[in-house]
């Protein structure tokens, strides 16, 4: 099969899936593009490749592995993709499922809660700095970034098919849920009594990361148990998001190499 039309309905499906965070969610699915990102995908959770003429002419279809995918010209492949130089190859993948068991980890949980989180780049560099923390699972507020959303994908850099997450309605409750659970939980805030390398991240322990412009909100951090800060020289107040939950997330991962 060869899809050569723009109007092709395919074309507008992965289109509106690029677009759309209500069609991605109806859809449970969502759209990977490069090749790295495509053969990284879980066999049983592609739904559909598709690969431009220029990408097979240039690489040849050995390049895909044996997976099966449909032809595109380059007219309507550039209507397919949302990069400014796509590489000719891009999957439609089904939604992940991620079950309550996936965020313990074999050696403890390391937890991080999103509060709100606004730019794609960051929570894709979060889940790729914490696939290689150990971190076994990522809760955000429905108010956080889509995960989805293409340009989080791309940051993730594979790494949103591996670490376990979830949309939480009501992040308190889920927190609450893990303390109790016996999950130590720690926010990062300006007022923190500490220096995050005094505490303690080797039994199970969750980090709390707020919105990049206003930080945790005074309701979700007063769950916390300690507040931790990250000292910082010059006239640098605070860190990016991004940079601060790689801090802390290492932190851990130090310690608990070191246990």
């Amino acid at each position: 099969m060869r899809i050569d039309s723009v109007k092709s309905s395919q074309v507008k499906q992965v289109t509106a899936l690029q677009k759309k965070p209500k069609c991605r969610k109806e859809q449970r699915a969502f759209v990977v593009e490069g090749l790295k990102m495509v053969l990284e995908a879980p066999a049983e959770r592609l739904l559909g490749v598709y690969a431009s003429d220029s990408f097979l002419s240039q690489n040849g279809a050995e390049r895909l592995e044996g997976i099966p995918f449909t032809e595109v010209s380059d007219q309507a492949f550039k209507a397919m993709t949302d990069t400014q130089t796509p590489q000719g190859v891009l999957a439609v993948v089904k939604a992940m499922d991620w079950k309550k068991e996936d965020f313990q980890g074999k050696e403890g949980a390391l937890l991080l809660f999103l509060e709100n989180l606004q730019d794609p780049g960051n929570l894709g560099t979060i889940f790729r700095a914490g696939e290689g923390a150990g971190v076994t699972g990522i809760l955000m507020s429905r108010e956080t970034v889509d995960a989805y959303n293409p340009k989080v994908v791309r940051s993730t850099m594979g790494s949103i098919y591996r670490v376990p997450f979830a949309v939480c309605d009501n992040l308190e409750e889920t927190l609450k849920v893990c303390k109790e659970a016996g999950v130590t939980s720690y926010a990062a805030h300006l007022g923190g009594e500490k220096n995050y390398e005094e505490a303690d991240y080797s039994t199970p322990s969750a980090f709390l990361i707020g919105n990049e412009a206003a930080g945790l909100s005074e309701k979700f951090s007063s769950f916390a148990d300690f507040f931790i800060k990250i000292p910082m020289a010059g006239s640098v107040e605070s860190l990016n998001a991004a940079v601060a939950a790689s801090v802390l997330m290492y932190e851990a991962a130090r310690q608990r190499r070191h246990k």
